[in-house]
């Protein structure tokens, strides 16, 4: 007797869900507000549908104003697009900005892969990388103030002039001190627990004498970054109904404002 033969359907192989595209998406990080677009609530809907060679996703963002700077805006699609490109089995990638001022001009060199400064010609005043690296530093600024804050409230009798010796194996061990390292790496910063954490963007400690000023100017970066984000989640609240169960929670439920003055500095005057 023949055995009967019975041609089996073929695996789905690009079995891609919703969840692994916002997986990808919570490495896409604003650049001026340092937080994933997926915690902002700048992800306005994602769709994944199954075609002949793989995976087809489409994602639409949205920021709190229509009035939103062109080149993070860019940045953020140009950079979605690239995380759900590289999702295994995703064949098709369609992200487009929403309501945005410059939404036709942003969606149409995505679409083309045209690039930055393809996209925006001779408005692209510097590139993308240059863009992407100024945010990075100030990230990893913001970053070292946290873990020394986190530092100076669990050691009152600390000096702020020590906190220029202080290294890597000194910090608390959680998430500030752990978004530091990974910012760390990005940079290419040494990660060594006798690493020296307050430094400058080459890696330079600085002296004791400008110790202060440096924390002090990256207690103002930091502030900035917190303080932006906490009035754009505000904003985009305002603007799209509903927005706000897509954002997700501060870290014990703090806001930026209860972090603006937990460094305690005192600086002096510098006169010439």
């Amino acid at each position: 007797m023949t055995a009967l033969h019975v041609d089996r359907a073929p695996e789905t192989l690009w079995d891609v869900t919703e969840e692994d595209i916002r997986r990808a998406l919570d490495s896409v990080f604003d650049p001026e507000l340092d937080e994933p677009i997926t915690d902002l609530g700048f992800v306005r809907s994602l769709k994944v549908q199954s075609c002949a060679d793989g995976a087809r996703v489409e994602v639409h963002l949205r920021l709190p104003t229509s009035f939103c700077s062109p080149n993070f805006a860019y940045l953020m699609a140009s950079d979605s697009k690239d995380v759900i490109s590289a999702v295994p089995m995703v064949a098709q990638v369609v992200v487009e900005l929403d309501d945005h001022h410059d939404s036709d001009l942003i969606n149409s060199g995505l679409a083309a892969d045209a690039g930055y400064r393809g996209t925006f010609l001779h408005e692209a005043e510097d590139s993308l990388e240059e863009l992407r690296w100024t945010f990075r530093r100030k990230a990893h600024t913001a970053a070292m103030e946290r873990c020394l804050t986190d530092l100076l409230r669990a050691t009152p009798e600390l000096e702020e002039t020590e906190m220029g010796t202080v290294r890597l194996g000194d910090l608390l061990t959680g998430r500030n001190k752990d978004a530091l390292l990974r910012r760390r790496s990005v940079l290419g910063l040494p990660e060594a627990a006798d690493s020296i954490v307050l430094v400058n963007h080459d890696g330079h400690p600085y002296p004791p004498d400008a110790v202060p000023m440096a924390l002090r100017r990256a207690r103002s970066t930091r502030i900035s970054i917190d303080g932006n984000a906490h009035f754009c989640r505000g904003l985009l609240r305002t603007r799209y109904e509903g927005s706000g169960a897509d954002q997700s929670k501060r870290p014990e439920g703090a806001e930026a404002k209860d972090h603006h003055e937990l460094l305690p500095i005192k600086v002096k005057e510098i006169h010439s």
